[in-house]
């Protein structure tokens, strides 16, 4: 089995990519989606993210207060590093389980979907890693359409990911979300049998 990471800054495709391989038979691990449910579910994650942003990083009815937490996070160099050391252990050990797991059922290609692949060190654990990018106009428009944000608070959020050409420069694949989602997807579809069949 192959492990590839997906990887690249908000709003640059990254989920269109993943959805591109899941149809094409490969499992996806979505990093990002699965630290969500750990802040939410996991018991240690939760007394760990009180104590160190207090209680008001749940509300009364105990669901986690993503507003509340951004406000504490973005911005401080030194509470991003404490969620961090929260959240990316338990994401890895989650994926090591999804890992074993595909590998259990024969699954040619595991896909590591996170927006800090690099920054989380997780590119160690992988064979390769693919980056989706997209121009920075692009995902502008992109991020604030879906989110319903400002473009300065995608901006803040772009700050605390590595720079498209620094992404570029680590990549072992780089998927150009420049055109049409066809063109995107034959892209996904050529690395998938290079990566599967070795084409």
């Amino acid at each position: 089995m192959t492990t590839l990471g997906v990887t690249g800054g908000i709003g640059s495709g990254k989920t269109t990519v993943c959805r591109f391989f899941e149809e094409l038979g490969a499992r996806v691990f979505y990093a990002d989606a699965e630290a969500k449910r750990l802040m939410q579910e996991d018991p240690g994650a939760r007394e760990e993210i009180v104590a160190a942003f207090g209680a008001e990083s749940y509300d009364a009815d105990g669901r986690l207060d993503r507003a509340y937490l951004a406000t504490r996070i973005f911005g401080d160099e030194a509470n991003v590093t404490r969620i961090n050391r929260i959240v990316h252990p338990r994401v890895f050990a989650a994926f090591q389980q999804a890992k074993e797991a595909a590998e259990r059922d024969g699954i040619a290609l595991l896909v590591h979907e996170a927006a800090l692949i690099f920054e989380a060190g997780g590119d160690r654990h992988l064979d390769a890693v693919a980056v989706v990018d997209a121009s920075v106009a692009d995902r502008l428009r992109w991020v604030t359409e879906r989110d319903g944000v400002s473009e300065a608070q995608v901006q803040a959020r772009m700050a605390h990911q590595l720079p498209p050409e620094e992404l570029r420069r680590r990549a072992d694949y780089v998927l150009e979300n420049t055109g049409s989602l066809a063109a995107l997807r034959r892209q996904v579809e050529r690395l998938y049998e290079r990566l599967v069949k070795g084409r």
